[in-house]
């Protein structure tokens, strides 16, 4: 992982994700199938023995980067952030993420958390390019994309499922020099 690399935007901090971040919280956020509604944790049973197993990957890997969005006002976990894997012979990598506090919805924290995440990438992995996949019907994850300026590269048709509902797969990706803020 970044060791202990802080990355500091306008009202959040991201820090490289802990065991200790696995917390009775963090796992209610997987177990609310309103905060895991687009998330594909949602298909298996999230426990607390799961997560830490997950965390514990991320933090071992040297090609996945997972941060805990840390609200800068109240020093509070609220969500999570992903850059990986990091394909390193054509220099890309996917980002993914979720704020897993309601009360924290809406208020421009994805966006900055996928500008930072989005800018590490670039700056510090040296990467030429960074993607995302989302959900045709994630309206917010979209926003906060190209807020940032990521742009719709494709459309995987009716790929995913969700709420036994077929839904498009939509491509996002973003170059350094096209990045906002």
């Amino acid at each position: 992982m970044s060791g202990e690399k802080k990355l500091i935007g306008d009202n959040l901090l991201l820090r490289p994700i802990q065991i200790s971040d696995c917390s009775q919280r963090y796992l209610s956020w997987l177990q609310d199938p309103q905060i895991s509604k687009y998330l594909e944790t949602r298909w298996t049973t999230q426990t607390m023995e799961s997560i830490q197993s997950f965390v514990a990957s991320k933090i071992e890997s040297d090609l996945e980067y997972l941060f805990a969005i840390i609200e800068k006002e109240t020093d509070q976990h609220i969500g999570n952030i992903k850059i990986g894997p990091v394909n390193s012979h054509h220099m890309y990598a996917d980002v993914s993420y979720f704020i897993g506090e309601k009360s924290c919805w809406g208020k421009g924290y994805a966006t900055d958390a996928i500008r930072l995440i989005t800018r590490f990438g670039f700056e510090e992995l040296g990467l030429y390019k960074v993607q995302a996949g989302v959900y045709e019907n994630n309206i917010g994850s979209m926003k906060a994309l190209k807020k940032v300026g990521f742009v719709q590269e494709g459309c995987l048709r009716k790929q995913l499922l969700s709420d036994g509902n077929r839904e498009d797969h939509l491509l996002f990706g973003i170059f350094e020099d096209e990045v906002r803020g």
